[in-house]
């Protein structure tokens, strides 16, 4: 246990270091959050020996650098609070303290006795250990990838020492379940995915867990869990920090049930404007950061993410009936994005072999369309984890092929000319099908957001009687949204805008919609910045008039992205990487943040990859390897 006097020296010593010196500075110059909003903070091992660089943990934080951060939180107001705390803010309205900041140390690691407790108790800060009882009970001599290397039972916590911390007042013991930090085999093709969010491929009677089975399975896990925390601590937990941040609402209904009150997340850098104790979101802490680091890096409050490179994707270049060739393809596709280091990928969840713009069937398993094969998943699986992407899933809003021909003249936009099929949402039954397959879409899939399809307008001649048509289709998209995060929560969404509307206002009639109010229903905006497809004599300027326009609702453009097209439909040809180069180098000279191209071609190398690398990169460097 360290002394008063010892705090004192260690705070001291910090207090004059240059380290912490130019800690300081930055936090006088930075822009500092709300008062009132929450940060949580989420560690992992805390070692004296980490690595300056390659450390193969990169969790890990040093002693002395988690020294440090504490004494910069509580140089700077900050204020670390206790779970107690944080619940009677939200369910009484207690006030919390200015600038609260919530410790978190995850997976029960031994070091959070051994290198973490004596510092909370020297700083007199409260923390959060959440525990995977499966591991605390680990059998002598047994061992398993941990992932910087194999660890075993001394590696974590005992019931003892858990027991002393708790006792301390300091530590609120939560659950990190009991035998889910892990993944389970979630397709046919074999990969793994959080066990949490993960319906259960059984590859014996190729079905999936059903709902019931799969809430089953977390109830029993959660009961065991809490059931042996009891037993060795006393009491219950209340706090329940689901692994690998993968969790859906669910699986938070089912804690409910358990007795957890509040849930952690990962997924959330900037502060909590706490609404509810559910998918809290942390910042997860890597690198080992020196305090400098720490107050530069880790707590600057920005509106939006970073800057995008997207490539949009067509999952029909995927698809093979022969699953050999599949795999190659899918090899060739991963390949291409990481070779290119795009930041996100657009990923093609529908089937549209015959390129009418409408889902003849998915990939993905269904309640109301063919499944052309059960390959999204996979795919997107596959680019997140060996490619390092965010997945946003590209689906149609009005463009499902939904039942036989009596079905779609009874529930189909009714329109003059030859149109293909596209759904009259404001038909009952129509609309509810449509949110199944976002919700089906879903639950079978780990993605981070959602690309609404440019199938999204209305002409002026199509539900002529719909008041406010530009917003009732946003609010059909909302619908749609809210079906997929019962599944899959705190999805971001991006919507397709035609060019005419943000170029000419009076094109909202034409099309049903506007810029101004995607900008308030969606987290971006991506116009299709394509001027061979608006046959402009001169692309350059086009493109020019196209960003200036955007800006007037965009000023910075922080919400825009910019989607190029690759190939001249006109006549079929691609368009050439120097132009596409050359394209993505005025966007971004203009304040561009946010650019994608579509289609990327991985099959073809169209466009080729020299050129893709340099135009699309998300690396500062492209041509050097991360």
């Amino acid at each position: 246990m360290w002394s008063r006097l010892g705090q004192w020296c260690v705070m001291m010593a910090l207090a004059c270091s240059p380290l912490f010196a130019h800690a300081q500075s930055l936090a006088a110059e930075s822009k500092l959050r709300d008062r009132q909003n929450l940060l949580v903070i989420s560690y992992h091992d805390i070692r004296d020996d980490v690595a300056k660089r390659g450390d193969p943990d990169v969790y890990a934080v040093s002693t002395r650098n988690l020294a440090l951060q504490f004494d910069w939180l509580a140089a700077n107001g900050y204020h670390p609070i206790s779970m107690a705390q944080l619940v009677d803010n939200v369910k009484h309205g207690r006030p919390l303290p200015d600038r609260p900041v919530l410790l978190t140390f995850d997976d029960g690691l031994r070091s959070a006795y051994t290198k973490a407790f004596p510092l909370l108790r020297a700083y007199n800060y409260p923390a959060v250990v959440a525990v995977v009882t499966s591991w605390l009970d680990l059998p002598e001599g047994k061992t398993f990838d941990y992932g910087p290397r194999f660890f075993g039972r001394d590696d974590f916590l005992t019931w003892d020492q858990l027991k002393e911390m708790k006792a301390s007042g300091l530590i609120e013991v939560a659950s990190h379940t009991h035998d889910m930090h892990m993944g389970v085999l979630a397709n046919p093709q074999g990969n793994e995915t959080p066990a949490v969010i993960t319906h259960l491929y059984d590859a014996k009677t190729g079905r999936y867990e059903s709902d019931t089975e799969y809430k089953a399975r977390l109830k029993r896990d959660l009961d065991l869990s809490s059931t042996l925390i009891e037993r060795h601590l006393g009491a219950k937990p209340t706090v329940l920090v689901w692994p690998y941040a993968a969790y859906n609402a669910v699986a938070n209904a089912v804690a409910d049930d358990a007795g957890f009150q509040a849930t952690f997340d990962l997924e959330d850098r900037n502060p909590n404007k706490i609404v509810n104790l559910h998918g809290l979101g942390r910042s997860l802490l890597m690198g080992n950061p020196d305090a400098a680091a720490f107050a530069s890096n880790a707590w600057e409050v920005g509106d939006q993410a970073q800057t995008t490179r997207a490539l949009q994707i067509d999952l029909d270049q995927v698809y093979d009936p022969d699953p050999i060739q599949q795999g190659k393809n899918l090899d060739a596709l991963i390949e291409r994005v990481a070779r290119i280091a795009p930041s996100h990928v657009y990923l093609q969840a529908f089937a549209d072999p015959d390129g009418n713009n409408t889902a003849d069937a998915v990939y993905f398993p269904n309640r109301h369309l063919p499944m052309r094969a059960d390959l999204f998943s996979r795919v997107a699986w596959q680019l997140r984890t060996r490619a390092g992407v965010a997945v946003f899933a590209w689906l149609p809003v009005l463009g499902f092929e939904f039942g036989d021909a009596q079905w779609r003249l009874r529930h189909g936009i009714k329109a003059s000319g030859k149109e293909n099929f596209r759904i009259d949402f404001t038909d009952l039954e129509a609309r509810r099908w449509a949110r199944d397959m976002y919700e089906d879409l879903a639950r079978q899939s780990y993605i981070a957001g959602l690309l609404f399809h440019d199938d999204a307008y209305l002409r002026d001649d199509e539900l002529p009687a719909l008041k406010n048509r530009s917003q009732a289709l946003i609010d059909f998209t909302l619908e749609l949204k809210a079906a997929a995060e019962v599944w899959r929560p705190k999805l971001k969404t991006i919507r397709n805008l035609f060019a005419q509307p943000v170029l000419n206002p009076n094109a909202e009639a034409w099309y049903a919609q506007d810029l101004k109010r995607f900008n308030a229903a969606y987290d971006y905006t991506a116009i299709m910045a394509m001027p061979y497809m608006e046959q402009a004599a001169r692309p350059s300027v086009w493109l020019a008039h196209l960003i200036e326009a955007a800006r007037k609702e965009d000023p910075t453009l922080s919400r825009t992205v910019f989607e190029l097209q690759t190939v001249d439909w006109r006549t079929g040809k691609p368009v050439s990487g120097k132009t596409l180069t050359a394209q993505v180098r005025m966007l971004v000279a203009a304040g561009a943040n946010h650019i994608a191209w579509y289609p990327d071609d991985f099959v073809g190398d169209t466009p080729s990859l020299r050129y893709a690398t340099e135009a699309m990169s998300a690396r500062t460097y492209p041509y050097k390897k991360p």
